[in-house]
Protein backbone atom coordinates (compact mmCIF):
# COMPACT_ATOMS: atom_id res chain seq x y z
CA UNK A 1 0.00 0.00 0.00
CA UNK A 2 1.43 3.20 -0.99
CA UNK A 3 1.28 5.91 2.11
CA UNK A 4 2.10 9.62 1.82
CA UNK A 5 2.02 10.99 5.51
CA UNK A 6 1.11 14.66 4.69
CA UNK A 7 1.46 17.93 7.51
CA UNK A 8 0.45 20.90 5.41
CA UNK A 9 1.77 24.15 6.15
CA UNK A 10 1.11 26.17 9.36
CA UNK A 11 2.64 27.75 11.63
CA UNK A 12 3.74 28.15 15.47
CA UNK A 13 3.22 29.08 18.92
CA UNK A 14 3.66 33.18 19.00
CA UNK A 15 6.90 32.60 21.53
CA UNK A 16 8.39 29.96 19.66
CA UNK A 17 9.30 31.46 16.68
CA UNK A 18 10.74 29.24 14.35
CA UNK A 19 9.64 25.84 15.51
CA UNK A 20 9.21 22.56 13.29
CA UNK A 21 9.91 19.21 14.27
CA UNK A 22 9.09 15.65 12.95
CA UNK A 23 5.72 14.63 13.08
CA UNK A 24 6.32 11.94 15.68
CA UNK A 25 2.64 10.38 14.69
CA UNK A 26 3.33 9.93 11.20
CA UNK A 27 7.17 8.72 11.80
CA UNK A 28 5.91 6.34 14.56
CA UNK A 29 3.04 5.16 12.44
CA UNK A 30 5.21 4.83 9.19
CA UNK A 31 8.30 3.14 11.43
CA UNK A 32 5.82 -0.14 12.51
CA UNK A 33 4.05 -0.22 9.59
CA UNK A 34 6.79 -0.47 6.96
CA UNK A 35 8.27 -3.03 9.77
CA UNK A 36 5.57 -5.21 9.20
CA UNK A 37 5.49 -5.10 5.66
CA UNK A 38 1.97 -3.39 4.64
CA UNK A 39 2.98 -0.22 3.78
CA UNK A 40 6.03 1.81 1.03
CA UNK A 41 5.56 4.80 3.64
CA UNK A 42 6.61 8.45 2.21
CA UNK A 43 6.33 11.74 3.97
CA UNK A 44 5.86 15.39 2.97
CA UNK A 45 5.94 17.84 5.37
CA UNK A 46 5.13 21.31 4.40
CA UNK A 47 5.47 23.21 7.19
CA UNK A 48 9.19 22.14 7.41
CA UNK A 49 9.77 22.70 3.49
CA UNK A 50 7.54 25.28 3.00
CA UNK A 51 5.18 24.29 0.61
CA UNK A 52 2.51 26.75 -0.22
CA UNK A 53 -1.29 24.55 0.05
CA UNK A 54 -1.82 24.80 -3.81
CA UNK A 55 1.87 23.49 -4.18
CA UNK A 56 1.27 20.96 -1.85
CA UNK A 57 -1.56 19.92 -3.72
CA UNK A 58 0.01 19.74 -6.94
CA UNK A 59 2.54 17.26 -5.43
CA UNK A 60 0.03 15.11 -3.85
CA UNK A 61 -1.63 14.48 -6.85
CA UNK A 62 1.62 14.09 -8.38
CA UNK A 63 2.13 11.22 -5.92
CA UNK A 64 -1.23 9.97 -6.34
CA UNK A 65 -1.20 7.78 -3.05
CA UNK A 66 -3.17 5.07 -2.39
CA UNK A 67 -3.84 6.05 1.55
CA UNK A 68 -3.18 9.82 3.06
CA UNK A 69 -2.47 10.05 7.02
CA UNK A 70 -3.17 13.56 8.78
CA UNK A 71 -2.89 14.23 11.94
CA UNK A 72 -0.44 14.36 15.32
CA UNK A 73 0.21 13.66 18.64
CA UNK A 74 1.86 16.28 20.08
CA UNK A 75 0.86 19.83 20.78
CA UNK A 76 4.17 21.53 21.20
CA UNK A 77 3.51 24.23 18.14
CA UNK A 78 0.13 24.88 17.50
CA UNK A 79 -2.34 23.05 20.19
CA UNK A 80 -5.67 21.89 18.71
CA UNK A 81 -5.89 24.56 15.95
CA UNK A 82 -3.56 22.52 13.61
CA UNK A 83 -6.93 20.58 13.31
CA UNK A 84 -8.37 23.37 10.56
CA UNK A 85 -5.71 22.60 8.01
CA UNK A 86 -5.92 18.82 8.57
CA UNK A 87 -9.71 19.24 7.64
CA UNK A 88 -9.22 21.65 4.70
CA UNK A 89 -6.65 19.30 3.70
CA UNK A 90 -9.00 16.23 3.43
CA UNK A 91 -11.46 18.27 1.63
CA UNK A 92 -9.18 19.63 -1.02
CA UNK A 93 -7.12 16.24 -1.85
CA UNK A 94 -10.85 14.36 -1.81
CA UNK A 95 -11.60 16.37 -5.02
CA UNK A 96 -8.44 15.58 -7.11
CA UNK A 97 -7.90 11.93 -5.45
CA UNK A 98 -11.30 10.80 -5.20
CA UNK A 99 -9.66 7.12 -4.99
CA UNK A 100 -7.18 8.03 -1.96
CA UNK A 101 -8.35 6.48 0.78
CA UNK A 102 -7.76 9.45 4.02
CA UNK A 103 -7.33 8.38 7.62
CA UNK A 104 -6.72 10.71 10.52
CA UNK A 105 -5.40 10.15 14.07
CA UNK A 106 -3.65 12.17 17.33
CA UNK A 107 -4.82 14.90 18.67
CA UNK A 108 -8.65 15.88 18.71
CA UNK A 109 -9.78 12.88 15.69
CA UNK A 110 -9.08 10.10 18.67
CA UNK A 111 -11.62 11.22 21.12
CA UNK A 112 -14.22 12.33 18.11
CA UNK A 113 -14.00 9.07 15.88
CA UNK A 114 -18.05 9.10 15.34
CA UNK A 115 -18.16 12.78 15.25
CA UNK A 116 -15.55 13.66 12.58
CA UNK A 117 -16.95 10.85 9.79
CA UNK A 118 -20.12 12.13 10.46
CA UNK A 119 -19.65 15.30 9.58
CA UNK A 120 -15.99 15.07 7.14
CA UNK A 121 -17.49 12.99 4.82
CA UNK A 122 -14.01 13.33 2.89
CA UNK A 123 -12.65 11.64 5.81
CA UNK A 124 -12.84 7.78 5.42
CA UNK A 125 -11.24 5.81 8.58
CA UNK A 126 -10.21 7.41 12.65
CA UNK A 127 -7.11 5.94 14.33
CA UNK A 128 -8.65 6.22 17.97
CA UNK A 129 -5.81 5.93 20.82
CA UNK A 130 -2.52 4.59 20.30
CA UNK A 131 -1.89 4.07 16.94
CA UNK A 132 0.42 2.25 15.40
CA UNK A 133 -1.30 -1.57 15.32
CA UNK A 134 -4.52 -0.11 14.52
CA UNK A 135 -3.00 1.52 11.07
CA UNK A 136 -1.35 -1.34 10.35
CA UNK A 137 -4.15 -3.72 11.01
CA UNK A 138 -6.29 -1.14 8.85
CA UNK A 139 -2.99 -1.25 5.91
CA UNK A 140 -3.07 -5.23 6.40
CA UNK A 141 -6.73 -4.90 5.52
CA UNK A 142 -6.99 -2.63 2.54
CA UNK A 143 -4.46 -4.45 1.13
CA UNK A 144 -6.15 -7.69 0.89
CA UNK A 145 -9.15 -5.93 -0.11
CA UNK A 146 -11.31 -5.72 2.69
CA UNK A 147 -14.39 -3.98 2.84
CA UNK A 148 -15.45 -4.66 6.06
CA UNK A 149 -13.59 -2.73 9.08
CA UNK A 150 -15.65 -3.15 12.00
CA UNK A 151 -13.67 -6.29 13.56
CA UNK A 152 -10.38 -3.87 13.64
CA UNK A 153 -9.92 -2.52 17.14
CA UNK A 154 -9.02 1.00 17.77
CA UNK A 155 -10.64 2.24 14.32
CA UNK A 156 -13.72 4.18 13.51
CA UNK A 157 -15.11 3.21 9.87
CA UNK A 158 -17.85 3.61 7.86
CA UNK A 159 -20.54 1.24 6.32
CA UNK A 160 -23.06 2.03 3.76
CA UNK A 161 -22.62 5.60 5.38
CA UNK A 162 -22.92 4.11 9.29
CA UNK A 163 -20.13 5.04 11.53
CA UNK A 164 -18.89 1.67 13.39
CA UNK A 165 -16.36 1.46 15.83
CA UNK A 166 -13.86 -0.96 16.22
CA UNK A 167 -13.38 -3.07 19.51
CA UNK A 168 -11.37 -0.88 21.86
CA UNK A 169 -7.47 -1.54 21.18
CA UNK A 170 -5.58 -2.47 24.19
CA UNK A 171 -2.42 -0.34 25.18
CA UNK A 172 1.24 -1.86 24.16
CA UNK A 173 2.37 -2.83 27.34
CA UNK A 174 6.00 -3.12 26.16
CA UNK A 175 7.06 0.15 24.21
CA UNK A 176 10.28 -1.60 23.49
CA UNK A 177 8.79 -3.92 20.43
CA UNK A 178 8.46 -0.76 18.13
CA UNK A 179 11.32 0.28 16.05
CA UNK A 180 12.82 3.94 16.33
CA UNK A 181 10.50 6.51 14.41
CA UNK A 182 10.93 7.05 10.59
CA UNK A 183 13.05 9.78 10.46
CA UNK A 184 14.99 8.42 7.52
CA UNK A 185 11.58 9.61 5.48
CA UNK A 186 11.94 13.50 6.78
CA UNK A 187 13.80 16.29 5.55
CA UNK A 188 15.96 16.07 8.68
CA UNK A 189 17.81 19.20 7.97
CA UNK A 190 15.16 21.58 8.02
CA UNK A 191 14.01 21.05 11.71
CA UNK A 192 14.30 24.18 13.92
CA UNK A 193 13.51 24.74 17.47
CA UNK A 194 12.94 28.36 19.11
CA UNK A 195 14.22 29.77 15.99
CA UNK A 196 17.99 28.95 17.03
CA UNK A 197 18.05 25.14 18.26
CA UNK A 198 19.14 23.49 15.09
CA UNK A 199 19.39 20.84 13.70
CA UNK A 200 16.27 20.10 16.19
CA UNK A 201 13.85 17.11 16.97
CA UNK A 202 11.16 16.26 19.39
CA UNK A 203 11.29 12.89 20.65
CA UNK A 204 8.58 10.89 22.63
CA UNK A 205 9.81 8.14 25.38
CA UNK A 206 6.35 7.26 27.12
CA UNK A 207 3.13 7.63 26.74
CA UNK A 208 0.39 7.88 29.42
CA UNK A 209 0.65 9.89 33.21
CA UNK A 210 -0.27 9.05 36.58
CA UNK A 211 -1.11 12.79 37.45
CA UNK A 212 -4.26 13.06 34.93
CA UNK A 213 -4.76 16.71 35.18
CA UNK A 214 -8.09 18.04 34.74
CA UNK A 215 -6.98 20.63 31.90
CA UNK A 216 -4.04 18.37 29.87
CA UNK A 217 -4.21 18.16 26.44
CA UNK A 218 -3.67 14.14 25.80
CA UNK A 219 -7.47 13.46 27.29
CA UNK A 220 -8.19 14.22 23.62
CA UNK A 221 -5.81 11.66 22.34
CA UNK A 222 -8.04 8.56 23.10
CA UNK A 223 -10.78 6.33 22.67
CA UNK A 224 -14.01 8.05 24.27
CA UNK A 225 -14.58 4.68 25.46
CA UNK A 226 -11.20 4.74 27.41
CA UNK A 227 -10.32 7.54 28.71
CA UNK A 228 -8.61 5.49 31.69
CA UNK A 229 -6.02 4.70 29.42
CA UNK A 230 -4.16 8.11 30.18
CA UNK A 231 -3.11 7.32 33.44
CA UNK A 232 -1.66 4.32 32.34
CA UNK A 233 1.97 5.47 31.98
CA UNK A 234 4.41 2.92 30.13
CA UNK A 235 8.17 4.04 29.01
CA UNK A 236 10.59 2.61 26.36
CA UNK A 237 13.88 1.44 28.07
CA UNK A 238 16.92 4.18 28.51
CA UNK A 239 18.63 2.19 25.75
CA UNK A 240 16.10 1.66 23.63
CA UNK A 241 15.86 5.66 24.07
CA UNK A 242 19.55 6.31 23.91
CA UNK A 243 19.59 4.35 20.47
CA UNK A 244 17.10 6.83 19.05
CA UNK A 245 19.09 9.75 20.37
CA UNK A 246 22.07 7.79 18.94
CA UNK A 247 20.37 7.73 15.52
CA UNK A 248 19.61 10.84 15.74
CA UNK A 249 22.85 12.51 16.45
CA UNK A 250 25.38 10.23 14.44
CA UNK A 251 22.64 9.71 11.34
CA UNK A 252 21.25 13.30 11.28
CA UNK A 253 23.77 15.75 13.20
CA UNK A 254 20.99 16.40 15.64
CA UNK A 255 22.55 19.02 17.87
CA UNK A 256 19.38 19.85 20.38
CA UNK A 257 16.52 17.76 21.63
CA UNK A 258 13.20 18.12 23.19
CA UNK A 259 11.99 15.24 25.36
CA UNK A 260 8.11 16.46 25.12
CA UNK A 261 6.11 14.01 26.85
CA UNK A 262 4.47 14.93 29.82
CA UNK A 263 6.44 14.05 32.40
CA UNK A 264 9.75 12.03 31.37
CA UNK A 265 10.83 11.43 34.95
CA UNK A 266 8.32 9.54 36.22
CA UNK A 267 11.14 6.93 36.73
CA UNK A 268 13.82 8.14 38.54
CA UNK A 269 16.00 5.16 37.90
CA UNK A 270 15.08 5.19 33.95
CA UNK A 271 16.38 8.92 34.32
CA UNK A 272 19.42 7.99 35.73
CA UNK A 273 20.17 4.95 33.09
CA UNK A 274 19.13 7.33 30.35
CA UNK A 275 22.10 9.49 31.45
CA UNK A 276 24.70 7.39 32.15
CA UNK A 277 24.16 5.28 28.49
CA UNK A 278 24.24 8.64 27.12
CA UNK A 279 27.51 9.98 28.97
CA UNK A 280 28.84 6.01 28.06
CA UNK A 281 28.29 6.64 24.37
CA UNK A 282 29.88 9.97 24.43
CA UNK A 283 26.75 11.49 22.91
CA UNK A 284 27.28 15.30 22.66
CA UNK A 285 23.54 16.12 21.81
CA UNK A 286 21.80 18.55 24.19
CA UNK A 287 18.07 18.22 25.74
CA UNK A 288 15.09 19.64 27.10
CA UNK A 289 12.57 17.67 29.02
CA UNK A 290 8.88 18.51 30.82
CA UNK A 291 8.28 17.15 34.18
CA UNK A 292 6.33 17.51 37.49
CA UNK A 293 7.59 19.88 40.23
CA UNK A 294 7.40 16.40 42.75
CA UNK A 295 9.36 14.35 40.19
CA UNK A 296 12.30 16.83 39.69
CA UNK A 297 12.31 17.55 43.74
CA UNK A 298 12.81 13.18 43.74
CA UNK A 299 15.63 13.80 40.99
CA UNK A 300 17.18 16.13 43.02
CA UNK A 301 20.15 14.47 43.77
CA UNK A 302 20.86 13.32 39.96
CA UNK A 303 20.33 16.82 38.25
CA UNK A 304 24.27 17.05 38.16
CA UNK A 305 24.36 14.07 36.31
CA UNK A 306 21.24 15.15 34.34
CA UNK A 307 23.23 18.48 33.08
CA UNK A 308 26.70 16.45 32.39
CA UNK A 309 24.13 14.12 30.02
CA UNK A 310 23.34 17.49 28.61
CA UNK A 311 19.92 19.11 30.00
CA UNK A 312 20.11 22.53 29.43
CA UNK A 313 16.89 23.46 30.12
CA UNK A 314 13.66 22.01 32.61
CA UNK A 315 10.22 22.51 31.64
CA UNK A 316 7.27 22.31 34.58
CA UNK A 317 3.96 23.37 35.11
CA UNK A 318 2.93 26.32 37.72
CA UNK A 319 -0.10 26.43 36.84
CA UNK A 320 -1.74 28.18 39.93
CA UNK A 321 -1.29 29.54 43.13
CA UNK A 322 -2.53 27.67 45.85
CA UNK A 323 -2.54 24.18 47.18
CA UNK A 324 -6.60 23.95 47.35
CA UNK A 325 -6.34 24.94 43.36
CA UNK A 326 -3.49 22.33 42.69
CA UNK A 327 -5.83 19.56 44.51
CA UNK A 328 -8.80 20.65 42.93
CA UNK A 329 -6.88 20.04 39.28
CA UNK A 330 -5.93 17.01 40.37
CA UNK A 331 -2.50 18.23 39.59
CA UNK A 332 -0.64 16.25 42.37
CA UNK A 333 2.03 18.71 43.78
CA UNK A 334 2.52 21.01 45.87
CA UNK A 335 2.98 25.06 46.08
CA UNK A 336 6.21 23.71 48.34
CA UNK A 337 7.09 21.71 45.60
CA UNK A 338 7.03 24.38 43.24
CA UNK A 339 9.48 26.42 45.29
CA UNK A 340 12.12 23.54 45.82
CA UNK A 341 12.41 22.86 42.18
CA UNK A 342 13.41 26.17 41.24
CA UNK A 343 15.76 26.10 44.11
CA UNK A 344 17.33 22.98 42.79
CA UNK A 345 17.22 23.92 38.97
CA UNK A 346 18.63 27.09 39.65
CA UNK A 347 21.76 25.66 41.87
CA UNK A 348 22.63 23.68 38.62
CA UNK A 349 22.37 26.79 36.61
CA UNK A 350 19.51 24.83 34.54
CA UNK A 351 17.03 27.53 32.85
CA UNK A 352 13.71 26.92 33.63
CA UNK A 353 10.24 27.41 31.91
CA UNK A 354 7.22 27.68 34.31
CA UNK A 355 4.26 27.24 32.80
CA UNK A 356 1.32 29.23 34.37
CA UNK A 357 -2.75 28.65 33.30
CA UNK A 358 -5.20 31.45 33.51
CA UNK A 359 -9.60 30.77 32.52
CA UNK A 360 -10.84 28.77 35.28
CA UNK A 361 -14.56 29.02 36.11
CA UNK A 362 -13.31 30.28 39.10
CA UNK A 363 -11.09 32.89 38.32
CA UNK A 364 -11.84 36.43 38.71
CA UNK A 365 -9.18 39.38 38.40
CA UNK A 366 -8.04 38.95 41.75
CA UNK A 367 -7.45 35.40 41.59
CA UNK A 368 -5.58 36.20 38.29
CA UNK A 369 -3.18 38.78 39.50
CA UNK A 370 -2.46 36.89 42.27
CA UNK A 371 -1.19 33.91 39.96
CA UNK A 372 1.19 36.11 38.26
CA UNK A 373 2.43 37.65 41.47
CA UNK A 374 2.91 33.88 42.67
CA UNK A 375 4.79 33.64 39.17
CA UNK A 376 6.90 36.82 39.61
CA UNK A 377 8.25 35.16 43.06
CA UNK A 378 8.82 31.86 42.29
CA UNK A 379 10.71 33.57 39.39
CA UNK A 380 10.98 30.90 36.84
CA UNK A 381 13.51 32.38 33.44
CA UNK A 382 10.67 32.10 30.96
CA UNK A 383 6.83 32.31 31.72
CA UNK A 384 4.64 30.68 29.91
CA UNK A 385 0.99 32.03 29.98
CA UNK A 386 -1.54 29.25 28.61
CA UNK A 387 -5.21 29.71 28.33
CA UNK A 388 -7.29 26.96 29.76
CA UNK A 389 -8.21 25.65 26.02
CA UNK A 390 -11.00 22.59 27.36
CA UNK A 391 -9.64 19.45 25.50
CA UNK A 392 -12.18 16.42 24.60
CA UNK A 393 -12.13 14.04 27.09
CA UNK A 394 -11.40 16.25 29.92
CA UNK A 395 -13.59 17.30 32.59
CA UNK A 396 -13.48 20.77 31.97
CA UNK A 397 -14.87 19.82 28.29
CA UNK A 398 -17.92 18.34 29.14
CA UNK A 399 -18.82 21.26 32.18
CA UNK A 400 -17.67 23.74 29.15
CA UNK A 401 -20.53 22.04 26.71
CA UNK A 402 -23.13 21.70 30.11
CA UNK A 403 -22.71 25.77 31.08
CA UNK A 404 -22.80 26.70 27.29
CA UNK A 405 -19.53 27.61 27.06
CA UNK A 406 -18.46 25.04 24.57
CA UNK A 407 -20.35 24.38 21.00
CA UNK A 408 -18.03 21.66 19.10
CA UNK A 409 -20.30 22.55 16.06
CA UNK A 410 -19.37 26.52 16.21
CA UNK A 411 -15.31 26.25 17.13
CA UNK A 412 -13.09 28.82 15.47
CA UNK A 413 -10.47 26.17 15.51
CA UNK A 414 -7.68 28.27 14.95
CA UNK A 415 -8.51 29.90 18.17
CA UNK A 416 -7.96 26.61 19.86
CA UNK A 417 -3.94 26.74 20.44
CA UNK A 418 -3.71 27.27 23.96
CA UNK A 419 -2.82 31.38 23.52
CA UNK A 420 -5.77 32.43 22.63
CA UNK A 421 -8.61 32.76 25.43
CA UNK A 422 -11.88 30.62 24.01
CA UNK A 423 -14.36 30.47 27.05
CA UNK A 424 -15.29 32.54 29.76
CA UNK A 425 -15.26 32.44 33.31
CA UNK A 426 -18.04 32.37 35.99
CA UNK A 427 -16.65 36.33 36.53
CA UNK A 428 -14.62 37.17 32.88
CA UNK A 429 -15.41 37.28 29.58
CA UNK A 430 -13.45 36.13 27.49
CA UNK A 431 -12.16 39.98 26.36
CA UNK A 432 -11.64 39.97 30.46
CA UNK A 433 -9.13 37.47 29.98
CA UNK A 434 -7.26 38.40 27.22
CA UNK A 435 -6.53 41.65 28.70
CA UNK A 436 -5.17 40.12 32.14
CA UNK A 437 -2.98 37.49 30.40
CA UNK A 438 -1.35 40.63 28.67
CA UNK A 439 -1.19 42.49 31.52
CA UNK A 440 0.66 39.85 33.18
CA UNK A 441 3.25 38.99 30.55
CA UNK A 442 4.16 42.43 30.51
CA UNK A 443 4.48 42.57 33.93
CA UNK A 444 6.49 39.44 34.84
CA UNK A 445 9.07 40.48 31.97
CA UNK A 446 9.33 44.21 32.57
CA UNK A 447 10.31 43.48 36.31
CA UNK A 448 13.89 45.42 36.72
CA UNK A 449 16.82 43.05 36.63
CA UNK A 450 15.04 40.17 35.05
CA UNK A 451 16.57 40.08 31.42
CA UNK A 452 19.93 41.36 32.74
CA UNK A 453 20.08 37.97 35.13
CA UNK A 454 19.08 35.87 32.71
CA UNK A 455 21.57 36.99 30.01
CA UNK A 456 24.15 37.43 32.69
CA UNK A 457 23.44 33.92 33.70
CA UNK A 458 25.76 30.97 33.31
CA UNK A 459 23.10 29.14 31.57
CA UNK A 460 24.07 26.93 28.46
CA UNK A 461 23.86 29.73 25.43
CA UNK A 462 21.15 27.70 24.19
CA UNK A 463 18.77 28.70 26.72
CA UNK A 464 19.53 32.28 25.98
CA UNK A 465 18.30 31.75 22.88
CA UNK A 466 15.17 30.46 23.50
CA UNK A 467 14.34 33.22 26.04
CA UNK A 468 15.59 35.83 23.10
CA UNK A 469 13.35 34.16 20.88
CA UNK A 470 10.33 34.02 23.41
CA UNK A 471 11.12 38.31 24.15
CA UNK A 472 10.83 37.99 20.59
CA UNK A 473 7.45 36.62 20.08
CA UNK A 474 6.03 38.59 23.21
CA UNK A 475 4.14 41.09 21.14
CA UNK A 476 2.93 38.58 18.63
CA UNK A 477 1.55 36.86 21.87
CA UNK A 478 -0.35 39.68 22.70
CA UNK A 479 -1.67 40.38 19.61
CA UNK A 480 -3.53 37.11 19.88
CA UNK A 481 -4.46 37.11 23.17
CA UNK A 482 -6.40 40.67 23.21
CA UNK A 483 -6.91 41.06 19.38
CA UNK A 484 -7.79 37.57 18.36
CA UNK A 485 -4.51 37.57 15.66
CA UNK A 486 -4.22 34.13 14.76
CA UNK A 487 -0.99 32.75 15.39
CA UNK A 488 -0.95 29.01 13.36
Amino acid sequence: MRVLFLTPKLGSWATHGHHVAPNQMHAQWAAYARQMGTIQPEVLDCKALEISFDAMLDQVKAKNPEVLVLGDILHSYGGFAVQKYFNDTACAIRKILPETKIVVGGLWYSFFGKETLEKNSDIDFVVMGEGELTFNDLMDALNKGETDFSEIPGLSSRKNGKVLFGPVRLLIRDLDILPIPAYDLFPMDKYVGHTYWKPFAEIVTSRGCTHGCTFCYEWSEHDPRSLNHFNRWRAKSAAKVIDEVELLEKKFGVKVVVIQEDNFLLNPKRVREFCEEKIKRNLKMKWVCLGCASDWIKLEKDIPLMKKAGLFMAVFGIEVASDDELRKLEKGITVDQIYKTIEILRTSDIAIVGDIMIGFDYDNEAIIKKRFEFADQVDPDVMWVGYLTPPPGSPIWTDGIKRGWINPDKLDMLQWDFLHPVVPTDHLTIEDLGRLGAWGMREFYSKPGRIQRILGSNFDELGKLCFKDVMAGIGKWEAGAVKGEKHI
